[in-house]
C-alpha cells in the first residue's frame, strides 16, 4: 500500500468559485491566477477544468505560460511579472501572451522589437504597493513610447493592491483614487481587482479582474466575512493515523518533548510532515480533523510525521482519515494558527505529495 498522504483538488468547486468572481462583478471579465502552479493546486489541470469558463490565465513567467500553451490551453495568458530580457520577446510572440511592463527598459525592448511582431500590454503603475510599476510622473511617458511602438497592438493599465485584504483600512481607496487620477488621459481598459478588491471594494473593478486566492476556497481576509461567503475549499489535504502512544501524564511527545501531557494522552502518530508541505513551525494546538472530528497538533512537527491528541476520540486509531486542512478545519484556520497565510500552506505542499483530481 502507498504512503496515505495526498491532496484531493475538487475541480468542481474550482469552478464555482470562479464563477463567484464573476458573479462579484459581473461586468468584468476575470483572469484566473494560475502561477506558482496554481497555489500548489496543478496549472495544467487547474486550466484545464477553467478553459471552459475563463476569460484568461495568470502565471508569473514565460516557463508557468509555456506549460500552459503546450498542454493545449488557448485562452489568453498575461505574464505577471513580463519578460526578464528581450529574447524572450520571439517565444511570447509565437506563443501569443499578454505581457505586463513595469519598467522603462521593457519599455524600449517592445520599442526596438520587430514591426511584424504584435504584443499585447498591461501597463504596471505603482499607486502604493512599491513593488514594480511605473510612479506616475513615468506613467505618461510609458504609455505615449508604447502607442508608439509598432509591435504592440493593444494597451491595458494595470495597478496591485497592497492592503486590499483589509475591508476597512482606507488605503485601497486611496490606491483607487490614485490610479484613475493617474490615468484619466489614457484611453485603455483597467485591471485593479485582486480577489480581495473583488469581494469587497466594487469601484476596483474595472474591465479585467484577477482572482487568485479567492479560486482555492480560502478567503483573502483573515477575519470571516460575508463578503467571502460561498466560496468552497478546493484541496483538501489528508493523511491517515499510522500508529498510537498511550503516555503518562507529564510525558513529553516529538523533538524536544515540546509538549508534555497535561493529562493520560492517546497520541496518534500521522504519515505528514514539513517534508510534505505541512508548516514546521505549527504550534501545539493547531487544529486538525481526525476521522472528521477535530482536535489537535501535540508535538513538534518532524519531515515525515505529526502527532496529534486522540484522547477524546475513542472512536479513532490506526487506519482513521486525517484532514489536516480543507473542509472540517480551513486552511485559513491553519494558517492563523502558525501565523501564516493560506497562500503559502498551498504553494510549500511538495511534489512527493499526489495530487488526485475529482
Amino acid at each position: 500500500m502507498s504512503r496515505p498522504t495526498e491532496a484531493r483538488v475538487d475541480l468542481g468547486a474550482l469552478v464555482a468559485n470562479y464563477r463567484r468572481a464573476k458573479a462579484a462583478a459581473p461586468r468584468t471579465r476575470a483572469l484566473a491566477v494560475v502561477k506558482a502552479n496554481a497555489y500548489g493546486h496543478g496549472a495544467v489541470a487547474v486550466a484545464r477544468a477553467l478553459a471552459g469558463e475563463a476569460d484568461g490565465f495568470a502565471v508569473a513567467c514565460l516557463e508557468e505560460a509555456l506549460e500552459l500553451r503546450e498542454s493545449g490551453i488557448t485562452r489568453p495568458v498575461l505574464l505577471l511579472e513580463g519578460v526578464f530580457e528581450p529574447t524572450e520577446l520571439a517565444l511570447v510572440d509565437r506563443l501569443g501572451l499578454t505581457q505586463v511592463v513595469h519598467r522603462r527598459q521593457q519599455v524600449d525592448w517592445l520599442a526596438a522589437a520587430r514591426s511584424d511582431q504584435r504584443f499585447s500590454v498591461w501597463i504596471k503603475i505603482d499607486t502604493g504597493m512599491h513593488r514594480l510599476g511605473f510612479p506616475f510622473d513615468e506613467a505618461a511617458g510609458a504609455y505615449g513610447a508604447l502607442v508608439a511602438a509598432e509591435a504592440v497592438q493593444d494597451l491595458t493599465l494595470m495597478t496591485h493592491f497592497a492592503r486590499a485584504d483589509e475591508p476597512f483600512n482606507p488605503a485601497t481607496t486611496r490606491q483607487i483614487e490614485s490610479f484613475r487620477a493617474c490615468t484619466t488621459a489614457f484611453p485603455a481598459p483597467v485591471s485593479l481587482a485582486n480577489s480581495a478588491a473583488i469581494l469587497r471594494w466594487p469601484a476596483a473593478h474595472g474591465d479585467w479582474t484577477r482572482p487568485g486566492l479567492m479560486l482555492y476556497g480560502a478567503t483573502p481576509f483573515e477575519q470571516e466575512t460575508p463578503a467571502a461567503s460561498g466560496l468552497e475549499p478546493v484541496m483538501v489535504f489528508t493523511s491517515q493515523i499510522i500508529a498510537e502512544r498511550r503516555l503518562a501524564e507529564g510525558e513529553g511527545i516529538g523533538y524536544g518533548a515540546r509538549f508534555r501531557c497535561e493529562r493520560p494522552t492517546r497520541v496518534g502518530v500521522v504519515a505528514a510532515g514539513y517534508a510534505d508541505g505541512y508548516p514546521r513551525h505549527a504550534p501545539d494546538g493547531t487544529p486538525v480533523a481526525v476521522g472528521g472530528k477535530r482536535t489537535r497538533v501535540i508535538g513538534r512537527v518532524s519531515m515525515d510525521m505529526i502527532t496529534v491528541d486522540l484522547t477524546d476520540l475513542p472512536q479513532c486509531g490506526i487506519g482513521s482519515p486525517v484532514e489536516l486542512w480543507g473542509r472540517t478545519v480551513t486552511a485559513n484556520e491553519v494558517a492563523a494558527a502558525c501565523g501564516t497565510i493560506p497562500y503559502e500552506l498551498f504553494t510549500r505542499v511538495t511534489p512527493r505529495v499526489p495530487r488526485r483530481y475529482a
